[in-house]
């Protein structure tokens, strides 16, 4: 029962692969030029490109001028033609009079098919044989000439190339789609994680508030504060990676601009945060706006807020951080400096590429992906995020239209 089973499935398979032949060679838009013109140099009335295996004789491509009656899909029994011949040999066969041919003028294949000329070039695919491009008709041709064997086999290593090309492209797209695939099942993953993270950080951040409240000596109190730092960056760690995973799974980074939007009290509050989680750090604020700026300021402060992370992290550990804001010339301006070498222009250009670090001396590692979402949250204000870097200083810098 099991062997029958598994011929049934092999038969099946064979099928099923057989016809995905006959539809790919249908899609191969030269095979019926080549048929055309296999009849027009040769004088013959049917030309076809056939399947051909060991059980099976299918046309893939037909043009028939002399009723032979085959049309594409359509079959022969494989033991009544020389294309079988062919299949075992891999070698073509060439016949310009079928009476006058010692090999085959008493062959069963003419005498049932009624032809007297017949010329069948083997076609491989992959280095195993396919099939063949044949041509037969019931009148003599002149078909043993280098001009016209020269261009059957010309034209079926032509087809195969084709069919060849449609094999890697198809490969191309199966691997390309479960790669997307794999991705944005990544990505949904990262977004699932990054949200269900936030219920207990949420709660670590409340203990921590609570016990800051309470009577503590100084090293409690120490430990508390570096609690709540380690919760800030954790928080930003999973917006970064949420904003990450909902802009490559196509939802964009979302702003929503407000005329009324306190951009200053946004910019102070962002400093003070990382202040609280860098206490032995220097952070100097030099912000003058003179007119409203219509922005998101959470996402603004979130811009700040890895600007400055990237900043204390990779500045040196002694130097002064500058955050600095100007309206000027119908634009604000925000940027973020500190002290320390030059990055050099190879890293420049892709610091703002996701997974991306900057070299530094401090041996601390993030995600890289920072300076990507603080890139993304300026071209959604229609702004620009850019840098400019020297042995003295390092300063990012966004820019966005006031209108």
């Amino acid at each position: 029962m099991i062997r029958y089973e598994s011929r049934d499935w092999d038969w099946e398979h064979l099928r099923v692969s057989i016809a995905e032949d006959v539809e790919r060679v249908g899609r191969i838009e030269a095979v019926p030029m080549i048929l055309e013109v296999v009849c027009r140099t040769t004088g013959m009335g049917f030309a076809a490109v056939a399947r051909v295996t060991e059980d099976r004789w299918i046309a893939c491509a037909v043009r028939d001028e002399i009723a032979f009656g085959l049309v594409p899909g359509g079959e022969l029994e494989v033991g009544t033609t020389i294309c079988d011949e062919i299949r075992q040999s891999g070698e073509a066969v060439v016949i310009d009079h079928v009476a006058q041919d010692a090999a085959f003028c008493n062959h069963h294949t003419p005498a049932q098919y009624g032809f007297q000329s017949y010329i069948s070039q083997p076609i491989f695919r992959g280095g195993q044989f396919f099939g063949t491009l044949c041509a037969i008709d019931p009148k003599p041709a002149q078909l043993k000439n280098p001009q016209v064997m020269g261009m059957f086999k010309l034209f079926a290593e032509l087809i195969a190339q084709h069919m060849e090309s449609q094999d890697r492209l198809a490969e191309s797209q199966a691997q390309l789609m479960s790669e997307r695939h794999a991705a944005e099942l990544r990505e949904q993953i990262i977004a699932v994680l990054g949200h269900d993270l936030r219920n207990p950080l949420a709660s670590i951040q409340a203990g921590g508030r609570l016990l800051g409240k309470t009577a503590l000596d100084e090293r409690a109190r120490m430990l508390v504060s570096g609690m709540q730092a380690s919760v800030m960056r954790m928080a930003g760690l999973i917006d970064n990676v949420m904003d990450f995973a909902r802009a490559r799974m196509g939802g964009g980074f979302e702003i929503e601009r407000r005329t009324d939007a306190n951009v200053r009290e946004t910019i102070l509050l962002a400093v003070d945060e990382l202040r609280l989680a860098h206490p032995d750090r220097e952070i100097a604020i030099d912000v003058v706006l003179d007119e409203p700026v219509a922005c998101d300021s959470g996402r603004v402060a979130q811009l700040l807020s890895n600007l400055l992370a990237n900043a204390l992290r990779h500045g040196e550990a002694g130097g002064v951080v500058e955050v600095r804001g100007r309206v000027d010339g119908g634009r604000f301006e925000l940027s973020v400096a500190n002290p320390g070498p030059a990055i050099p222009p190879e890293r420049q250009a892709v610091l703002f590429q996701p997974f991306e670090r900057a070299e530094h001396h401090h041996g601390q590692q993030g995600l890289g992906l920072g300076l990507y979402i603080a890139s993304e949250i300026a071209r959604a204000h229609g702004g620009t995020l850019g840098v400019t870097s020297d042995d003295a200083q390092t300063r990012f810098t966004f820019s966005m239209p006031l209108a």
